[in-house]
């Protein structure tokens, strides 16, 4: 192919499911143990950041003993053969150590934390030094937070995830329930005639014409290359 179709792709918790990362509404998942407004809204956060700084302390240590799955890879792959661009409402790091070059965060990311003064100050958490409490500081000395959009705060690169769905010339959505905005509205910026593919286990209601591959990620994924493949031809 001379000129690489662009593909988008949407990945949801069900994207990193197979890897041992806890999706937060299955059961057996994260709110099970925590409401979710306690440990993931700004609310939350104001009334007891300390509890913030351990959960997502303690979910840093599960991450890191967790290894990308095969749709992971399988995704990277793709981009032998297409312009693959990936919008996540993950908060791991899964896609980028599998080696896709090209991720967005809709959520934040867990590796990372942010300053509290300068919210444009972020940094990444490397090495054993994974932990954060009301004590951390940044090099500037200030106070961090945990690099993550919570509930009731603004989704800053919503806007840049709806231009990617403008330009596809595919667009998948995998791993998502499609309950979740503003991620879920991304299906709507799509431009007419441009194929769509839902990888899902359990997959929503969605319009007519959209391609279902009713499997988990790691199945469905080589299911979604050999027909991308075979559409080139």
């Amino acid at each position: 192919m001379d000129t690489k179709k662009k593909i988008v792709i949407s990945t949801g918790a069900g994207m990193s499911a197979e890897s041992g990362m806890a999706t937060y509404r299955d059961a057996g998942g994260l709110w099970d143990n925590y409401p979710v407004m306690q440990v993931a809204s700004a609310d939350g956060f104001r009334r007891d950041p300390a509890l913030i700084h351990s959960f997502y302390s303690n979910l840093r240590r599960k991450l890191v003993g967790i290894q990308p799955n095969a749709a992971h890879y399988g995704l990277k792959d793709l981009e032998q053969y297409f312009d693959v661009k990936i919008i996540t409402q993950n908060v791991d790091d899964l896609h980028e150590r599998a080696g896709s070059t090209s991720v967005l965060h809709l959520h934040g990311e867990l590796m990372k934390v942010r300053s509290m003064t300068h919210p444009e100050r972020v940094y990444d958490l490397t090495g054993g030094d994974l932990e954060t409490s009301l004590a951390t500081r940044d090099p500037y000395g200030d106070p961090v937070r945990p690099h993550i959009v919570f509930f009731q705060e603004d989704v800053p690169n919503f806007s840049p995830a709806v231009d990617l769905v403008a330009e596809a010339d595919v667009f998948v959505v995998i791993g998502t329930s499609l309950v979740v905005y503003p991620a879920a509205a991304l299906i709507n910026y799509v431009r007419r005639g441009v194929p769509i593919y839902y990888i899902d286990p359990r997959p929503a209601a969605v319009p007519q014409g959209v391609h279902v591959i009713a499997e988990k990620a790691t199945v469905g994924v080589p299911i979604l290359t050999k027909l991308l493949l075979q559409s080139c031809e």
